[in-house]
C-alpha cells in the first residue's frame, strides 16, 4: 500500500505563492501518473496539473502560465508550485498516483486565499 503525504497548504493573500509537496511512501520513479486535484466547497473534484512516468507535464486551462508540477525522484516527492495565487484557487489540494495500474490519494492540504 503506497501512502501520498501531502503538505505546504495555507492561508496567503491573492498575488502571493505557494509551493505543495506529496511525498510518496514507495518510489515514484516508475509511476504512470501523479497528479495534484483541488475541490472547492459545494464543487466537484477537479484535475489542476498532473505528470506521467515520462515527465510530461499537463495543467488545467484555469492554471496555465501559473502552476507548475515537478518531481524529485531521489525524494519521492512531487510538488506543486503555485504563483500569480487567486481566491478561485481556494480548496482542498489532494495528491494522487496511478502506479502498476492502481490509484491512490492522500488526505489533501488546505489552500486558501483571501481577496
Amino acid at each position: 500500500q503506497v501512502q501520498l503525504v501531502e503538505s505546504g497548504g495555507g492561508l496567503v493573500q491573492a498575488g502571493g505563492s505557494l509551493r505543495l509537496s506529496c511525498a510518496a511512501s514507495s518510489s515514484i520513479a516508475s509511476i504512470n501518473l501523479m497528479a495534484w486535484y483541488r475541490q472547492a466547497p459545494g464543487k466537484q473534484r477537479e484535475s489542476v496539473a498532473s505528470i506521467t512516468g515520462g515527465g510530461t507535464a499537463n495543467y488545467a486551462d484555469s492554471v496555465k502560465g501559473r502552476f507548475t508540477i515537478s518531481r524529485d525522484d531521489a525524494k519521492n516527492t512531487v510538488y506543486l508550485q503555485m504563483n500569480g495565487l487567486m481566491p478561485e484557487d481556494t480548496g482542498v489540494y489532494y495528491c494522487y498516483m496511478r502506479k502498476v495500474l492502481r490509484s491512490y490519494w492522500g488526505q489533501g492540504t488546505q489552500v486558501t486565499i483571501s481577496s
